[in-house]
């Protein structure tokens, strides 16, 4: 039904004023002008190479996009840079909640670019599992950093991948090599399966961990305490010192129980302080020895290639999931099949094969 037009009563002390007709947006032109160009491989490669940081940033952003021809283009952008890079110091960072990863990262990172090294910070960003959006706080959390000219923070959004880390984390690091960044810190979302992902890209995994919290192997897996190159009992200031050096001394004698790792470095303990300065000079020192002894040995260049086999398999893998799904013939079939097996009429297994049959063209019996 039509609205109908009211007109005022004359004897009434209401009185309607035509207001101004809205404007459907604030700025009308706001989503056109959010539309970029796409720049050609060669002149992305060359605004990387020169420590271009926005093009660096658009690239990295291509590396994020689910549309096929950003993917396609950040992949000829990563092969293009992948001769370029490699030259860097990886470091995995991670620990349990509130051991204070951003404090931490901010002093330590200080002190790097300070020894004129130029660091790049990649941080996975939680991603909501609702709305997929993230928080991408990095740069209120390390604004000395932030502010920093020799530093590169990048958060990333896991957008729901394996693990809570970013997929494209490997990508990004590869682009901020090319531009001129010799030191990487990657900061994991806390203890979990993402810290396995986070060890095959890097070459040395620091585990920041907390004193004072009761037993202190509890609420962390044996199999990342292996995984560590070295260990950091963080917020050893205050009345906390003496927890921290008890803490230190489990730790090693923890240590002491597993079997010495193939790199034939000998996991160390050690405790800091961000508040204070503490410990952060012998974290750093401990990173380089490491450096140069597995390079000495040769473990250093062979980890690499293991790393890069493992991301091969790691890209196949990923790259099926997204075709399968992506298949016109699954995602029409998908939702009757998910709702056979949630009704109890068919087993996860049958189903899963029965789609797998659909996805090859292979005729059900």
């Amino acid at each position: 039904m039509a609205d109908k037009k009211v007109e005022p009563d004359s004897d009434s002390a209401l009185h309607l004023t035509p207001g101004t007709p809205s404007s459907p947006s604030i700025n009308p032109s706001l989503r056109k002008a959010r539309r970029r160009t796409l720049l050609s491989v060669g002149q992305y490669v060359e605004g990387i190479l020169a420590n271009d940081r926005v093009l660096l940033s658009q690239a990295i952003t291509l590396i994020e996009s689910t549309r096929p021809a950003h993917q396609e283009l950040a992949r000829q952008i990563v092969e293009a840079c992948l001769p370029h890079a490699g030259d860097s110091i990886r470091v995995g960072i991670t620990g349990v909640p509130g051991v204070g990863k951003s404090t931490f990262i901010e002093v330590l990172g200080s002190r790097v670019t300070a020894e004129a090294h130029r660091l790049a910070v990649l941080t996975i960003d939680p991603s909501s599992l609702q709305s997929g959006g993230s928080i991408l706080g990095d740069k209120t959390r390390m604004p000395r950093l932030a502010a920093d000219p020799h530093a590169f923070i990048r958060p990333s959004p896991t957008a729901g991948s394996l693990g809570g880390v970013a997929g494209t984390t490997r990508e990004t690091m590869i682009l901020c090599e090319a531009a001129g960044y010799d030191v990487v810190f990657v900061e994991t979302v806390g203890v979990g399966q993402s810290e396995i992902a986070v060890h095959a890209m890097v070459d040395f995994f620091l585990l920041l961990m907390l004193a004072g919290a009761g037993d202190e192997l509890q609420g962390i897996k044996r199999g990342i305490i292996e995984m560590a190159d070295a260990i950091a009992i963080t917020k050893a200031d205050g009345e906390n010192v003496t927890a921290a050096k008890q803490a230190r001394g489990v730790y090693r004698n923890a240590l002491n129980l597993f079997p010495p790792p193939s790199s034939g470095w000998r996991p160390k303990v050690l405790t800091c302080s961000a508040v204070t300065g503490d410990g952060m000079e012998s974290i750093w020192d401990t990173i380089q020895t490491y450096v140069e002894q597995t390079q000495q040995s040769g473990y250093f260049e062979q980890h690499r290639r293991e790393q890069a086999r493992h991301w091969m398999h790691q890209t196949i893998e990923q790259a099926l999931r997204s075709r399968f799904y992506a298949d016109d013939v699954i995602r029409k079939a998908l939702p009757a099949i998910e709702q056979n097996v949630l009704n109890g009429e068919m087993s996860s297994f049958a189903a899963a094969h029965k789609l797998l049959s659909m996805y090859r063209g292979e005729d059900e019996d």
